[in-house]
């Protein structure tokens, strides 16, 4: 896969922008060529509460926050980071609303709001059954990859999610294809794992232009 892909993470004050939650933290993590080539992670205030159990988990304090750089100003950055980057999330039905919420908040672009998804936990259940879970913390231990920090926080969680990525597209290389396009991918997080197989040269072969 030459092309970049941003794995995202974000820390928030709750679980839905429709609750009126908000996001504390984002991180990003670019992947090229199956390696990490860059990365970004920024607190960023919102002037949202953060709830005590929120803070337990996550470490982050309203304190730490009021000292943040604002959200938009946070979402600017990210926009210009990620810019013609597909987009990766553990969970990502998560991370797209928030992605989605904040970027419109900051004003950024319909390309930005609307860059397509990919779900590593979605491939997971796909590829891996035998996997007591499928959190992004089992996952990364199942497959030997070492944290770099504490859970929880964004940028840590961004690069399991990173390691995830790449060990799902070698696999996926492996078994299926010579190739691993981005949108295969997110074809085979909504295809029944009995259909894997199929999915994959029917991809193909409507790439090519050769299905009957």
């Amino acid at each position: 896969m030459g092309d970049t892909v941003a794995v995202i993470d974000f820390e928030t004050t709750g679980m839905s922008p429709a609750q009126g939650a908000r996001a504390t933290e984002i991180a990003v993590v670019l992947l090229r060529d199956g390696r990490i080539v860059d990365r970004y992670a920024s607190l960023m205030r919102s002037g949202a509460w953060v709830p005590p159990f929120i803070e337990q988990l996550t470490g982050i304090s309203n304190r730490m926050l009021a000292g943040a750089p604002p959200a938009d100003e946070v979402m600017g950055r990210v926009a210009e980071f990620t810019r013609g980057c597909a987009v990766v999330a553990h969970n990502a039905g998560f991370d797209r609303g928030f992605w989605r919420h904040e970027h419109a908040l900051a004003g950024s672009d319909d390309a930005v709001v609307q860059a397509p998804f990919a779900c590593t936990l979605l491939l997971s259940r796909r590829l891996y059954p035998e996997v007591p879970n499928h959190k992004l913390g089992t996952l990364a231990q199942w497959h030997g990859i070492a944290p770099t920090g504490r859970a929880h926080r964004a940028l840590a969680d961004a690069e399991m999610a990173a390691g995830l990525w790449l060990r799902i597209v070698q696999d996926v290389q492996a078994r299926h294809a010579a190739s691993v396009p981005f949108g295969l991918l997110c074809l085979l997080q909504r295809t029944p794992r009995p259909q894997l197989a199929r999915a994959v040269a029917r991809y193909f072969a409507d790439a090519a232009g050769t299905r009957p």
